[in-house]
C-alpha cells in the first residue's frame, strides 16, 4: 500500500516538473539562455586553445540535455495527444450524427483504420452525389437514407 502512494506522488511530481520544464523551454527566456550559453563557450575558446576538452565540455552538455528533453517532450505530447482524443471522443460521442465506431479509433490497428478509411471514401462520394451541399451526413446515417430511397 505504502509502494502505490509514493509511486502516485512521484508520477504526479514528475507531471508536474515535466509539464513546467516543457513550458518553460518553450518561451523566449529559454532559448536566450542557451544561445547566451553557446555564445559564452564560444567566446571562451581562444583562452582553452580551442582544445578538445573545451569542445567535449559543449557536446556532453548539449547531449545530456537533449537525452532528457526527448523524455520530457514526449511524456507532455503524450497527454496532450490523449487530452485531444478524449474531447474528440467526448464529441462524438454527442453527435447523433457522428459515427460512433470512430470512438477511440487510436486503439485500432492500421488495417482497421483503412477499412474506416474505405467507409469515408465511399462516404464522400456518396456525399458528392447529393444535390444538397448543407446537409451533414454519417456512413450509416447515409447508407440508411440510400436504402430507404431504394425501397421507394
Amino acid at each position: 500500500m505504502k509502494k502505490e502512494v509514493k509511486n502516485i506522488n512521484t508520477t504526479a511530481l514528475f507531471e508536474r516538473m515535466a509539464l513546467k520544464v516543457t513550458k518553460f523551454t518553450g518561451t523566449t527566456t529559454a532559448f536566450l539562455i542557451a544561445f547566451f550559453i553557446v555564445i559564452a563557450w564560444a567566446l571562451t575558446g581562444p583562452f582553452f586553445d580551442f582544445s578538445e576538452e573545451w569542445q567535449i565540455i559543449i557536446n556532453t552538455g548539449t547531449t545530456i540535455i537533449t537525452f532528457l528533453m526527448v523524455f520530457l517532450i514526449q511524456k507532455a505530447q503524450n497527454k496532450e495527444s490523449l487530452a485531444i482524443q478524449l474531447k474528440l471522443n467526448e464529441l462524438l460521442a454527442a453527435s447523433d450524427l457522428a459515427s460512433n465506431r470512430l470512438v477511440d479509433i487510436e486503439d485500432l490497428t492500421e488495417e482497421e483504420m483503412k477499412t474506416i478509411h474505405k467507409y469515408y471514401a465511399q462516404l464522400n462520394k456518396l456525399v458528392k452525389s447529393d444535390s444538397d451541399l448543407l446537409q451533414s451526413f454519417s456512413i450509416d446515417g447515409k447508407k440508411a437514407a440510400i436504402k430507404a430511397k431504394v425501397k421507394e
